[in-house]
């Protein structure tokens, strides 16, 4: 093995590292961070205080990781668990304590045949293992959209009624 690359990620010890699409590398660390790379340079980051307010750094740490390329799902040393959009870091899925103690890993289920099977309608699947000895399914509910015709449908008409708002308030206008 050669290496290919080497860069200070963190203040301290890399708790878990996880490869995620693009060649982006996921670690956390014990600095209370949470970060997504794209080679040696910062993409973004998840620290404690900005994402929950009124909980201090210094009570939870995040201590694995894991991407699946559209997820990012995290649990921490106080037994939470949370499922974030992996290019935004935004927030989708929060249990605050799901285990009594240090989450060890995370894993998403495989979109394969028996993966569907537990996800069933839902948007995406998260294993957690606990040192409370248990291993908990959490599933993420599929969010709603807009379907791209009627979003197309709803822009037409907001075309055609700023028209005709424009043709009555300035006669002649068109």
């Amino acid at each position: 093995m050669k290496k290919v690359l080497e860069f200070k990620a963190h203040d301290g010890e890399i708790e878990d590292i996880a490869l995620g699409p693009d060649n982006k590398v996921v670690t956390a660390g014990r600095d209370f961070q949470c970060c997504v790379w794209q080679q040696d340079q910062l993409v973004t980051g998840l620290r404690w205080h900005e994402n929950l307010p009124g909980i201090p750094d210094k009570a939870y740490r995040y201590q694995a990781c894991r991407d699946s390329g559209t997820f990012l799902g995290l649990g921490t040393v106080t037994g939470s668990v949370a499922i974030h959009i992996a290019f935004s870091l935004q927030r989708l899925y929060y249990v605050k304590e799901a285990h009594g103690i240090v989450v060890t890993d995370v894993a998403f289920v495989p979109e394969s045949q028996p993966g569907q099977e537990l996800l069933g309608g839902h948007e995406a699947a998260l294993l957690s293992v606990a040192v409370d000895s248990r291993c908990k399914l959490h599933l993420l509910p599929t969010r709603r959209s807009l379907p791209v015709w009627l979003l197309l449908l709803l822009c037409a008409g907001l075309i055609v009624v700023t028209i005709l708002l424009l043709q009555f308030a300035f006669p002649g206008f068109l």
